[in-house]
């Protein structure tokens, strides 16, 4: 019985190792076809398999033309090499399905390459090249018919390049500062590489050896300016990319500063400073935060052109305190000056007037007989309205002020409070634009002072019943009485004749296709000033007499349901479908009309008739 029981346990062993032989067969054989291409599946027989001579992407290997880490912004490549299963070079020039695929991991960027089969000896070589531009993890994959070659994926790490100095920004970036003597300011720096990657790259490992800062006094002549006493310190975190650039001034005035990176100044590092002292920081702050008062200044008005052929010099003055008077929003807006687009006639001696500065609107004003009010100039308190500090005056020997907004002629004030005026006007600024003057953090500050409006409103559900066929009027109609709080209210748009649940789709689409109605010119209730598709669109003044006014009214509205909902973000935000000339714009927000809107509203008529005037005229 023993050997009959061992023979039995023999025969047990040796089925089921051929059963596992066969499964492996299956599966290798089904591996084969998988791999070969469909046209050449005829070639191959089952004995190609028994001999190995079939392309397996697990024989295959993947060498690299770089050392990690490297840097951005070079091309990079690497090489495929393609092998039998048994071992011998496969030749590339034949059609093998190579696949490959490279993405930033963090970002999910897709980098294009290029395959390029080298001829070499055996020509099984495949070079893959490629360029990346932004730093990080990136992930490589490298497939023959639908399987990873060797021990794909690959994840290679790219490191940023040196430290660009046009690349490199200010963070929180000001046209003009307002400090405190003796007070430290901190900076901070965001050095960025060719490619505006965040970079620890410098060319020394000291960064108070790097950076460096030259500041100079705004007024006197270049052989009279004396040396600006200041301190300065540079302290960097290499982990973050972060510079943290520490300064002191210990003097009071107007001067100007230059942020640079081994001598080359860096992005946005020009920038004037405006230091007072801790009697006169008091002072501003109190006008700042003085609500429905505006604050007023004696000042006198000069010719706008004698200011560039006046030699000035800038001796010691002692500022005084501000004074304040109260003024109505009728005083301060309408009732001055017939027109504000009149400009006073031009004087040889200054003029007294008085300066107004109020959070939106900075005006010159003279009084008739001392109480009759005309205001002769008016600047909106925005970064487009610029100060340029000069010296004394050579009436007054009051310190100088030119205010220009690019748009109307530059206005000449000297005043013996310019600093206070000024910090006045810079504070005011800063205060409405949310603390930053980069176009990213004032869009920030924009959307929370929107979310902050209507934070108290609902934001509940409305239903908006339309029709497809005739969608402006349906649309017009269903938001006719609607308050601010039903348009501060979450849409729900339902279709006509139409069974869907609005999650969104429908609403979404609601708004492509009434920006589509409003804005495009085919409609012919706006229009562009040439026949581009790609210009500008602006109100049509010849409109057909069937579109009513309150049509711009509705427009209006839901262009501001836009803004709304995207400072709401994720799902609700919704983009204008409409791109608006800058004269349009300039007026919706209360900018005079300029000829130099023409060269991006209408290029060619600026460029063959506005330049014209401008070279010959």
């Amino acid at each position: 019985s023993l050997p009959a029981a061992g023979g039995i346990t023999v025969s047990v062993v040796a089925f089921f190792f051929t059963i596992k032989f066969l499964f492996e067969l299956a599966a290798r054989i089904v591996s084969f076809l998988q791999h070969e291409d469909r046209e050449r599946r005829g070639e191959r027989t089952i004995y190609d398999y028994v001999r190995g001579n079939y392309l397996d992407p697990r024989s295959c290997n993947i060498s690299w033309d770089w050392k990690d880490p490297y840097e951005v912004g070079h091309s990079m490549a690497f090489r495929v090499h393609l092998f039998y299963k048994n071992g011998q070079p496969f030749p590339a020039h034949r059609p093998v399905g190579l696949q490959v695929h490279i993405c930033h991991v963090e970002l999910a960027i897709d980098i294009p390459v290029t395959q390029e089969v080298l001829q070499e000896p055996s020509s099984n070589v495949v070079k893959v090249a490629f360029t990346v531009r932004r730093a990080g993890r990136y992930k490589i994959t490298v497939k023959l018919g639908g399987l990873n070659v060797a021990y794909s994926p690959y994840y290679k790490v790219f490191q940023p390049g040196m430290v660009v100095p046009s690349k490199t920004k200010i963070v929180c970036h000001f046209s003009t500062l307002v400090l405190t003597c003796g007070q430290q300011h901190t900076l901070q720096i965001a050095p960025r590489d060719e490619y505006d990657n965040p970079t620890s790259n410098s060319v020394s490992l000291i960064d108070e050896h790097n950076y460096s800062l030259s500041i100079h006094e705004l007024g006197p002549q270049e052989e009279e300016s004396s040396d600006v006493v200041f301190e300065k310190s540079v302290v960097s975190n290499r982990q973050t990319c972060e510079v943290f650039f520490r300064l002191t001034l210990h003097s009071r005035g107007c001067f100007h500063a230059c942020i640079s990176y081994q001598s080359q100044p860096i992005s946005n590092g020009d920038f004037d400073i405006i230091v007072l002292s801790e009697n006169e920081k008091n002072i501003v702050e109190r006008n700042v935060s003085t609500s429905g008062v505006s604050i007023y200044f004696e000042a006198y008005l000069y010719d706008a052109p004698s200011y560039t052929n006046t030699q000035w010099q800038l001796p010691p003055v002692h500022l005084s305190s501000s004074q304040r008077r109260p003024s109505t929003a009728i005083e301060d807006e309408d009732e001055d000056s017939p027109s504000d687009s009149q400009t006073p006639e031009k004087v040889k001696k200054p003029k007294k007037v008085y300066c107004y500065v109020s959070p939106k609107q900075f005006s010159v004003k003279e009084f008739y007989l001392k109480i009759i009010p005309w205001r002769l100039f008016t600047f909106r308190v925005c970064p487009g309205t610029k100060f340029s500090y000069l010296g004394p005056d050579p009436v007054h020997k009051l310190l100088t002020l030119v205010v220009d907004d690019g748009i109307q002629p530059p206005v000449e004030l000297s005043c013996k409070e310019r600093n206070i005026l000024a910090a006045t006007f810079i504070r005011s600024l800063h205060k409405n634009i949310g603390g930053s003057e980069t176009f990213q953090d004032k869009v920030n500050f924009f959307q929370r002072e929107l979310r902050q409006v209507h934070m108290k409103r609902p934001h509940s559900k409305v239903t908006l019943k339309v029709s497809r066929h005739c969608l402006l009027e349906s649309s017009f109609k269903a938001t006719r009485n609607f308050s601010v709080s039903d348009w501060s209210k979450n849409f729900e748009v339902v279709f006509q004749d139409e069974e869907a649940l609005d999650w969104g789709g429908p609403r979404r689409e609601w708004f492509e296709l009434i920006c589509k109605a409003l804005f495009d010119t085919t409609n012919q209730l706006f229009t562009r000033f040439s026949d581009n598709n790609q210009a500008l669109v602006h109100p049509n003044p010849g409109r057909p007499t069937y579109l009513r006014l309150k049509v711009y009214e509705f427009a209006g509205r839901l262009v501001g349901k836009c803004l709304y909902e995207s400072s709401l973000g994720g799902a609700y935000k919704q983009l204008v479908r409409a791109r608006f000339t800058r004269s349009f714009l300039a007026q919706i927000i209360g900018l005079r009309m300029h000829y130099k809107y023409f060269e991006t509203d209408d290029p060619e008529f600026y460029k063959s008739k506005v330049c014209f005037i401008l070279n010959n005229d």
